[in-house]
């Protein structure tokens, strides 16, 4: 069975995906912390090609080498300030819903919105629902790692 391979089959796909980044990016959210969050749920659901991305992003906005690689154990590094820990438990909880019901629990919330208005929550919900998306469209297809959608 043949996968698609070749991203620039899919131009309806690959222009709706960067309308998509471009609103996310708007939203005001430091963009080392939309990479972080990027990377993280990545990470998660095990999308190479995610990782791989979100890795060349991070390292291009000038998320520093010590983030990335201590980014699994985001919860217990004081690396990452409190708003990088609220975006990530964000990203965390609404990347796990299968875990446990109500898992972007009412505190998770809570303590994101203390750290970023409603358009910045916005944009981070977007960027985490979109690289889940993204993960899995590109698990399916078996995209591998250093392939882009341009």
């Amino acid at each position: 069975m043949t996968r698609i391979k070749d991203t620039s089959s899919q131009p309806d796909i690959t222009g709706a995906v960067q309308q998509l980044y471009k609103v996310m990016y708007g939203g005001g959210v430091p963009q080392e912390t939309m990479e972080l969050v990027h990377l993280r749920a990545s990470q998660i659901n095990g999308c190479s090609a995610c990782v791989d991305a979100a890795v060349k992003g991070a390292t291009k906005s000038g998320v520093s080498a010590e983030k990335l690689l201590n980014l699994a154990a985001w919860y217990e590094n004081p690396i990452y300030d409190d708003a990088e820990r609220a975006a990530l438990a964000l990203t965390e909880a609404a990347t796990r819903l299968a875990d446990r019901p109500g898992a972007v629990t009412d505190e998770i919330y809570a303590e994101a919105a203390k750290h970023y208005d409603e358009r910045q929550l916005g944009a981070l919900v977007l960027m985490i629902a979109t690289t889940n998306f993204f993960n899995r469209i590109n698990t399916t297809f078996q995209v591998p790692a250093g392939q882009n959608w341009q």
